[in-house]
């Protein structure tokens, strides 16, 4: 299906204002993706604070143009799904992450973060970056088994000094 010209520039607008308030891309190839898993996908990354867009590739490489995602240009070739971090910057690294890992026919070609390209071998360790959340999660937990450890110490002291006496 052609898309004429003004709907182009209006495509090419949308990713560009996408991609300045981004804070990490990710392109993956969506070539045998099947329309339900794109959809949700589609609906996982609304609720993670994900844009996802299919594009052509020429349009996208017109899209990122002058961006920090500029350097994601070499990778655009066949069927390509961008997925934008909104909110978090691994977050749209760590969604497509777990998708490719159950759709083995879904591929990562790649992801910018702060203009700098990550290979898709490396895409793991921007996937699991923690979320603000998840860190206070973590702390919490962390803080809560201190205070356990210490309490147990003290009931353990107390113990001890009742026997002796």
């Amino acid at each position: 299906m052609s898309v004429n010209l003004q709907k182009k520039k209006i495509i090419i607008k949308k990713i560009k204002k996408i991609s300045k308030k981004s804070l990490s891309a990710v392109v993956a190839n969506s070539n045998q993706i099947n329309v339900n898993q794109i959809n949700a996908l589609r609906k996982k990354a609304r609720k993670n604070g994900v844009k996802i867009n299919v594009v052509k590739n020429t349009l996208l490489k017109r899209a990122i143009q002058n961006t920090p995602f500029q350097c994601l240009q070499k990778t655009l070739n066949q069927f390509t799904l961008i997925a934008h971090s909104i909110e978090h910057p691994g977050s749209a690294a760590k969604l497509l992450y777990f998708f490719s890992k159950k759709n083995k026919t879904f591929k990562i070609k790649g992801a910018a973060f702060e203009g700098k390209f990550i290979e898709p071998s490396h895409i793991e360790k921007l996937a699991l970056i923690p979320t603000y959340k998840e860190s206070i999660q973590k702390l919490i937990f962390t803080l809560k088994e201190a205070a356990i450890g210490k309490f147990v110490r003290i009931l353990t002291a107390i113990k001890i000094q009742k026997d002796k006496n």
